[in-house]
C-alpha cells in the first residue's frame, strides 16, 4: 500500500479530511518537547486549525529519547491520521507537524530552532517525571540528568536544561525569550516550570536567572483528551479507512479541553479561534480535571487490573467499581473543589463516567497505570491530604492506593517490568511484601510517594489497611 505524504494527499480516500492548507509552508513557530500520542492528538491538532488561517504555528518536535516519531513521520513529511473515535467515526491528516528531531543525535539543530527569531513558542509534554521536580516540587539538584547540565550545559539531556541553555543563546542574541506552555498533568505546571528554569540558570549564571525571572512567560495550563496508545490495530484500521498506508497514526476521543493562563503574548496565537479557554482561574480547571478525570481514571487502572480488566470501558462497566468511582468523585472529591465559572461539577462527573464508557476507545489499564509513584500523589493523596483537613471520610481514598500496592506485589512476584522512575526500587520492595496487611505499613515507608505526615495518620493506615485486605480476600494473583 502507498505511504502517506506530501506527493499522494490526492490518493486520500474521501473519508479522510485533508489538511485546509499547504503543510509545506508553514513556518516552524513551535518547539514542541515530547511528541508522543498526547501531544499530536491534542497541541498538534489545535495548531493543525490555526494554519487555516496563520502559518507561523508549524510544529518542530523534539524528542528527548526515542527516534520512533522521526523515523515514522520523516517518510510522510511529517502527515499523519488523526482517528477520532466516538458515536460518529472521523479521520483526519494533520499538517501541523513539520519535523521531528532526536535531542541526542541533534544538540546543535534543537538549538538553533530554540534560537530561531520565527519561534515563539515552546511547549511541552514530557510527563511529570520530565520536569525532574524533588517532591516538594522543586528542581531535583540531585537528579542525574540535571548534575549532568549543569556540568555540561551544551550537551544537555534534560528537558530543563534544553530550556534554560536556550533561553541563555537568546538572550545573548538579544531575542525576547519564546513564551514557555507547559502540557502536562502537573499541578501549578507554569509556575513550578518557571521557578526550576530559574533555579538551574542560577547554579550558573545569575543574570541569566534574573533576565529570565523577568521576562519569561510560562502560563499555568490544563489539557485534556482521552488518547490511547497506537497499536497494529489502529493502523490496519487507518489504512483501511484513508486508502493509504500510515506508521503511526493516532487515535483519541472527540473531547478535547485546553485552557491556557492568560499571559502576554503579542502577536502570539489567536487561541480563542480554535477553542482554547483564556482564563485568570486555571487551578479550578487544573483541580477539577486531576481529580475527577486523572484520579478516577488511576483508581479504574489499578482497581480494574486487579480484577482482571484491560480497558477502561470493561472497568467501568463493573457495577461496583462504576459506583466506587461516582462516589469517589461526587462524594469525596467534589466537596473539595471550587467550580470554574460556569461548570456544574456534578455534570462534569458524569460527562467523564460517560467518556469512560466510550465503546470506540480502548484504552488499555496497563497504560494508565505507568509511572504510578508520581501520579498518585497528585490525582490521588492530594485530595485525601485535604479531606482530612476536613474531617471528611476517607475510606474510599483507600482503594486506588491498595491496588497500586497489589500491583507492585503482583508484578514483582511475576516478574514483569513496571513503567516508573521508581521501577527498581518498587520492584525490590514488591518483592518483600507478604501478601498480608503489613504490606501497607512497608510500601507506607516509600518517601518519594507517601508523606510521613500521611503515612503515620492512624486513619489514612486503618483506610488503606482495609482496602488491602478486602482486595486479597479477593486477589487474582
Amino acid at each position: 500500500m502507498t505511504r502517506l505524504n506530501l506527493a499522494n494527499l490526492d490518493q486520500l480516500s474521501p473519508a479522510a479530511t485533508r489538511p485546509a492548507y499547504d503543510p509545506s509552508t508553514l513556518d516552524i513557530g513551535v518547539v514542541h518537547f515530547g511528541p508522543g500520542a498526547f501531544h499530536r492528538a491534542h497541541q498538534a491538532a489545535y495548531f493543525d486549525a490555526l494554519a487555516s488561517a496563520d502559518k507561523r504555528w508549524g510544529i518542530c518536535g523534539v524528542s528527548l529519547h526515542s527516534a520512533g516519531v522521526r523515523d515514522a513521520l520523516a517518510p510522510q513529511d511529517g502527515l499523519y491520521t488523526l482517528a477520532i473515535l466516538d458515536a460518529e467515526i472521523r479521520y483526519q491528516i494533520i499538517g501541523s507537524m513539520r519535523e521531528v528531531l532526536v535531542a541526542h543525535d541533534d544538540i546543535e539543530a534543537v538549538f538553533e530552532r530554540l534560537t530561531r527569531p520565527s519561534v515563539e513558542l515552546v511547549t511541552s509534554t514530557v510527563t511529570e517525571k520530565g520536569y525532574c521536580l524533588a517532591p516538594d516540587w522543586t528542581l531535583d539538584f540531585g537528579h542525574a540528568d540535571i548534575v549532568h547540565d549543569l556540568a555540561n550545559p551544551q550537551t544537555p539531556k534534560s528537558f530543563i536544561g534544553y530550556v534554560t541553555e536556550g533561553l541563555s543563546r537568546r538572550k545573548a542574541a538579544g531575542l525576547k525569550p519564546f513564551v514557555l506552555i507547559p502540557c502536562d498533568n502537573l499541578p501549578k505546571n507554569g509556575q513550578r516550570l518557571k521557578a526550576a528554569v530559574i533555579a538551574f540558570a542560577a547554579r550558573g549564571d545569575a543574570g541569566l536567572a534574573a533576565w529570565i525571572e523577568a521576562n519569561l512567560q510560562c502560563p499555568c495550563t490544563m489539557v485534556d483528551s482521552i488518547t490511547p496508545a497506537t497499536d497494529d490495530a489502529l493502523r490496519t484500521r487507518v489504512a483501511e479507512a484513508i486508502g493509504l498506508e500510515d506508521a503511526w497514526p493516532i487515535q483519541r476521543e472527540a473531547f478535547t479541553q485546553w485552557v491556557i493562563e492568560e499571559h502576554v503574548h503579542d502577536g502570539g496565537p489567536d487561541w480563542a479561534s480554535v477553542g482554547v479557554t483564556l482564563t485568570d482561574n486555571v487551578p479550578a480547571y487544573e483541580r477539577a480535571k486531576l481529580r475527577l478525570l486523572n484520579g478516577p481514571h488511576s483508581t479504574l487502572a489499578y482497581a480494574g487490573l486487579h480484577k482482571g480488566y484491560e480497558s477502561v470501558s470493561q472497568a467501568v462497566g463493573d457495577p461496583e467499581l462504576e459506583q466506587l468511582v461516582r462516589d469517589l468523585m461526587l462524594k469525596d472529591v467534589v466537596p473539595l473543589l471550587e467550580a470554574p465559572k460556569g461548570m456544574d461539577l456534578p455534570a462534569y462527573c458524569e460527562a467523564i463516567l460517560k467518556r469512560f464508557r466510550n465503546p470506540a476507545i480502548k484504552h488499555l489499564l496497563s497504560q494508565i497505570a505507568w509511572d504510578g509513584s508520581q501520579k498518585l500523589p497528585i490525582r490521588i493523596l492530594s485530595s485525601l491530604s485535604e479531606a482530612l483537613e476536613r474531617g471528611q471520610d476517607i475510606s474510599r481514598f483507600g482503594v486506588p492506593l491498595a491496588a497500586w500496592m497489589r500491583f507492585v506485589r503482583t508484578k514483582a512476584v511475576k516478574g514483569e517490568a513496571i513503567t516508573d522512575p521508581l521501577a527498581t526500587e518498587l520492584l525490590a520492595l514488591g518483592a518483600e511484601l507478604k501478601d498480608d496487611v503489613s504490606d501497607v505499613k512497608a510500601v507506607l515507608a516509600l518517601r518519594s510517594v507517601f508523606p510521613e505526615a500521611l503515612a503515620a495518620n492512624p486513619k489514612v493506615v486503618a483506610g488503606i489497611e482495609k482496602a488491602y485486605s478486602e482486595l486479597l480476600v479477593s486477589r487474582l494473583a
